[in-house]
Order: structure tokens, then sequence, then C-alpha cells
């Protein structure tokens, strides 16, 4: 169950981060939904993390 967790963050963190980098190429990093993103990043990364 742990592998099944653990695989689902991760696609859940790399599809988090493409969606971040584009949103950044769109609006420029300083931009609010980039930020919230990367929050959101974040918060799944410390979940992994946590695992």
């Amino acid at each position: 169950m742990k592998n099944m967790h653990q695989d689902i963050l991760l696609t859940q963190i790399k599809l988090k981060k493409r969606i971040m980098y584009m949103r950044a190429n769109l609006f420029g990093r300083t931009h609010s939904s980039v930020v919230t993103c990367s929050q959101e990043l974040d918060t799944l990364l410390n979940k992994y993390q946590g695992i």
C-alpha cells in the first residue's frame, strides 16, 4: 500500500512541477498563480518526505 501511495504522490509531484513551469513561463515566476502552485508543490513534497 505504501508503494502505491508513493507512486501516486510522485505522479502528482511531477504534474504539479509541469504546471508550475508552464505558468512561470506564461506569467512570470512571481505571479500569484505560480506562487500558489509552488506552495501546493511544497505540500506534496512534504507529504512524500513524510512517508
